[in-house]
């Protein structure tokens, strides 16, 4: 009997799960997926918790609940995997071989990596909002401030989601607007790139919204350390802005079982075809969703796309073919902008988010580049079909590779 490891379940392992476990021979095949935490987090769903959109149990339900029946589902943390063996070994002592290896082990944040940031104020001043306890804490936080120096600063790149923090800075635009004290909050966007995003034409549109908002943007700004005495976070060329609650998307890092495994950068990503999604120098191992090392951004989007081309590419390798689906780097992004609308971006490794309707050219219902309530009701309707559809390996009605159909140039 053959046999399929799954290291992660989280929304990249768990679609993999159900959409290999509705076409491989039960009797031939033996899968067994690995993850540490027995909760599944709609992690999209962190962003709106600060706000009081979203409670904590509104993004948690049990991750067994995704499972197929008769697939032996493992809680324990992962020690290493010894790939040249074909072997992973887990915390609780467990050895696992495998015959093929599907790796979906994400991202974590590690605000520790940076001087400071960890330090006293940490969630009583300085908050993140990519883990729940963050987001909970600093919901806590919002619901009893008066007013301020309100900083929200990306730390480095490649970060999960990437226009989360834009969405960030949006809604506190909206929030403190309906609370009736936005003239009392200095909002300031702080960010290592040159531009609000990392794509430049969708970069200076976004960055139009934060002017409109009043949203102060600092570009090019790499954190150093972070002074909790003196409420200012420096960069290493020494530059300093103060603050009085800070917001931070610190570095991160994939899981540091890449790091023991020595399968990982710097940043324990794994080095991965960015057409295939085969980790490069091993024809038995795939990488999906954040664990990876491609120019795409971690965001579940992604994720999802890469499924279908991993789904075609595993069934040519385990029948002796060469991997043919190509991926093209594509994300779809709704962008949350506040006050009941949103903003919709698609694009890929090659081509930049372009203005136009989509899905449907000339119909929409959703319009790319622009703020519209469509866009806000698609934001809002991703989260049913997240947990109804997307982990479950269901087909949705938008194509894996970019189309430039109802595009503009």
């Amino acid at each position: 009997m053959k046999k399929l490891v799954i290291l992660g379940a989280g929304a990249a392992g768990t679609m993999m799960l159900n959409k290999l476990y509705a076409v491989l021979d039960r009797d031939e095949w033996q899968i067994t997926i690995v993850d540490q935490f027995e909760t599944h987090y709609y992690q999209p769903g962190f962003l709106f918790i600060p706000f009081g959109i979203y409670t904590r149990k509104d993004v948690i339900k049990p991750k067994r609940d995704f499972f197929p029946a008769g697939v032996e589902a493992i809680i324990s943390e992962i020690d290493k995997i010894v790939p040249e063996e074909n072997k992973v070994l887990l915390k609780n002592n467990r050895v696992l071989s495998y015959d093929y290896l599907i790796i979906a082990t994400g991202t974590k944040i590690h605000p520790e990596e940076t001087e400071g940031m960890k330090g006293e104020l940490w969630h009583k001043n300085i908050f993140d909002f990519y883990t729940i306890e963050g987001a909970c804490a600093l919901a806590d936080f919002f619901k009893h401030w008066e007013g301020g120096k309100l900083v929200l600063n990306i730390t480095e790149m490649p970060i999960k989601c990437p226009v989360a923090p834009l969405e960030f800075v949006f809604l506190a635009d909206w929030y403190f607007t309906e609370r009736g004290i936005r003239d009392k909050v200095d909002i300031h966007f702080v960010t290592p790139l040159p531009g609000a995003f990392t794509k430049p034409k969708a970069a200076s549109v976004l960055g139009d919204f934060l002017d409109k908002k009043n949203i102060r943007l600092t570009t090019d700004f790499n954190i150093g350390r972070v002074d909790n005495e003196n409420k200012k976070i420096v960069s290493w060329d020494e530059r300093e802005i103060p603050f009085d609650v800070l917001v931070t998307i610190p570095t991160n890092m994939g899981d540091e079982a890449i790091a023991r495994s020595g399968m990982g950068d710097e940043l324990n990503f794994i080095p991965t075809d960015k057409h295939t999604l085969m980790a490069k120098g091993y024809d038995n191992i795939f990488v999906i969703g954040d664990a990876t090392d491609l120019p795409s951004s971690k965001a579940g989007s992604v994720a999802h796309f890469e499924s279908d081309i991993l789904f075609e590419n595993f069934l040519d390798v385990i029948e002796g073919r060469q991997p043919k689906a190509k991926f093209d780097g594509h994300a779809n992004c709704f962008i949350e902008s506040g006050f009941g609308k949103g903003i919709l971006i698609d694009f890929n490794y090659d081509t930049e988010p372009l203005p136009g309707k989509f899905p449907l050219p000339g119909v929409g219902p959703f319009s790319l580049l622009e703020e519209t309530k469509m866009n806000h009701y698609g934001k809002v309707m991703f989260r049913w079909m997240y947990w109804n559809s997307l982990l479950k390996g269901k087909e949705l009605p938008i194509e894996s590779n970019m189309s430039m159909a109802g595009k503009r140039f």
